[in-house]
């Protein structure tokens, strides 16, 4: 499992487009038109954003695998993030200047069959049983405090199955790592 390795013109180029996406959703624009030759940004991936206001969060968006470049699925997510996540109203043109975006990059999914191979801090967690699934990124452990049975215990919640279905043996446990960065505001 291998994070994407981004450099710093790379993140502030995704972190440029999914601005852009959020602006031009909140007014009622399309999306903007890119032409990216960076192969790094062409590579297929998942990625989340995340949009925070006054350190609240007001938007979390993601796909876990992307079946388009990462800048491409950077951009469609700060759009979704931005609009349609069900747990918050959209973005007002007002909260623009207030809000800071994050992008976590994904690696590619690693089933496990022990859970002592998630590292807290290092990698998110997929939970799937049944046609229930549920995702936290790893960020998440970090800025709760979780260790990694309560990690767990919140990504089954999120799930919508029981706090500690994972230890059912029909429970599917994914891994990954992120590469999260954001803007700094």
């Amino acid at each position: 499992m291998k994070n994407l390795e981004l450099d710093d013109r790379q993140r502030e180029l995704l972190l440029k487009i999914a601005r852009e996406a959020v602006e031009n959703a909140v007014s009622g624009s399309p999306p903007g038109q890119y032409s990216i030759d960076d192969p790094v940004l062409n590579t297929e991936c998942g990625a989340f954003v995340t949009i925070h206001n006054a350190g609240n969060l007001r938007g979390c968006i993601g796909n876990i695998t992307a079946a388009t470049p990462l800048w491409m699925t950077v951009m469609n997510m700060a759009v979704e993030a931005s609009t349609g996540d069900p747990r918050f109203p959209p973005i007002t043109p007002g909260e623009l200047e207030d809000i800071d975006i994050e992008i976590s990059a994904l690696s590619p999914l690693w089933k496990i069959k022990d859970i002592k191979e998630i590292e807290v801090g290092k990698h998110g967690i997929l939970i799937k049983k049944g046609f229930n699934q549920g995702l936290l990124l790893p960020q998440v452990a970090t800025e709760n405090g979780f260790d990694r049975i309560s990690f767990l215990e919140h990504t089954c919640l999120k799930a919508g199955l029981a706090r500690n279905c994972y230890r059912d043996g029909d429970c599917e446990i994914h891994i990954f790592s992120a590469t999260v960065f954001g803007e700094v505001r």
